[in-house]
């Protein structure tokens, strides 16, 4: 066998072990969030201030703007793959509630199963007073246009 038939059968093994479906697809998993480990979690109990549980698990990933007593962790993967759109193969969420003494009254977990797919309408909405009616498309600038109010220094003539 010559050396570039050796060659060829090489390039030819190692671009088809590329193709293969073992666990290659983790290269393109991409970790987003801050989700503390499980014993962290496990420590979280009803009762603990909001300084113990900063303690605990470090800071939120998010604080809920209306509710200032709700702190959220969330994490997620998203496997991108080429020219594809991405997709989210796994998310977990967790949220602390505090009660008005600032203590840990609710703490509960979420994950992908716990989500819906929400339908984006694509309709367009009027908006009203946006459309000019005949009159003002066609005589609306009547009186505006003065090409001798001024000139480039600010003198009228």
């Amino acid at each position: 066998m010559s050396i570039n038939k050796l060659i060829c059968a090489c390039s030819v093994a190692v671009l088809l072990s590329a193709c293969s479906s073992t666990d290659t697809n983790e290269w393109f998993v991409t970790h987003n969030g801050n989700m503390p480990a499980e014993e962290r979690i496990a420590q979280v109990q009803v009762g603990k201030s909001q300084e113990e549980v900063r303690n605990i698990l470090g800071s939120p990933s998010t604080v809920v703007s209306f509710d200032r007593n709700t702190w959220i962790y969330m994490s997620s993967d998203v496997e991108r793959v080429a020219f594809f759109a991405p997709e989210e193969v796994d998310r977990d969420i967790l949220t602390i509630r505090f009660n008005d003494e600032g203590k840990v009254s609710e703490v509960s977990r979420l994950n992908k199963a716990h989500g819906q797919e929400v339908a984006v309408n694509e309709d367009k909405t009027e908006a009203l007073g946006q459309e000019q009616g005949f009159f003002r498309k066609f005589f609306g600038g009547v009186g505006q246009y003065n090409p001798f109010m001024g000139n480039s220094k600010g003198t009228q003539l």
